[in-house]
């Protein structure tokens, strides 16, 4: 179902990343380091693999962004609280995975609410949703590797392994100016956002983290009820045609 490797210098560069990590480069963080683009941190890791999401503009109100947020704020305030107490008493801290936790029941939470359709859900219109898809495919092998991918009504998701040379962020900013254009052309709209500023960006740990990416993926439409099985849904790279 997703594409074999067949880079031996990526597959080493993979090899190394899990083996042993690497070292942030300071003089550029958007390969490898902890940068931010409005609100959210964004890891890089140099020859990483990365689950990244972003949405139509509309597709989520402002007063229940700021709720969802608010509970992981308090979530996150009681850790370090934790963390504080546990120092000062010289005992063990928190485990620092609890903090990995938060961030995946708040996005959990987040995905729930894109999935009731939302908004304009201008991806759900056959040519917006073909024009995402091909932009996606158009520089695969080339620029990176698409392990997975899927276009919601309202917003995408990909599992992408960066090629050497090219960086997750230039990625999704060509993605994502291309298709904006594009479709708002498509749409005879002139001067609005098509997509949301800030994209969510996971840099995938280990092989059992990203299976469980990709499965999750191409799970997408199923769960939100939009097709009975991966296979029928036309906009995502588990996608079979009827011969």
């Amino acid at each position: 179902m997703f594409p074999k490797e067949t880079n031996p210098g990526v597959e080493r560069v993979g090899y190394e990343l899990r083996a042993a990590g690497v070292k942030p480069e300071t003089t550029n963080p958007l390969r490898s380091g902890i940068h931010t683009r409005g609100y959210l941190p964004h890891v890089k890791r140099e020859g990483a693999r990365y689950f990244v999401t972003f949405r139509l503009a509309d597709s989520l109100p402002k007063e229940v962004l700021l709720k969802i947020q608010a509970k992981r704020a308090e979530r996150q305030t009681s850790f370090y609280a934790q963390q504080d107490a546990a120092k000062a008493r010289g005992t063990p801290p928190p485990e620092e995975d609890a903090l990995e936790s938060i961030e995946r029941d708040y996005y959990r939470e987040l995905e729930r609410y894109l999935d009731r359709g939302c908004g304009e859900c201008w991806l759900r219109r056959p040519e917006i949703a073909d024009l995402v898809s091909n932009a996606f495919r158009f520089f695969a092998e080339e620029r990176y590797q698409l392990r997975a991918w899927v276009v919601m009504p309202n917003h995408v998701h990909a599992v992408i392994w960066p090629l050497p040379n090219h960086t997750l962020t230039r990625i999704l900013q060509s993605w994502k100016r291309f298709t904006a254009r594009e479709a708002n052309k498509l749409l005879g709209r002139t001067g609005l956002a098509f997509w949301q500023p800030e994209s969510f960006d996971h840099w995938i740990r280990n092989d059992e983290e990203h299976a469980r990416c990709c499965r999750y993926v191409v799970n997408n439409p199923v769960k939100a009820r939009l097709c009975q099985a991966i296979e029928d849904w036309r906009w995502s790279n588990a996608w079979r045609q009827p011969s």
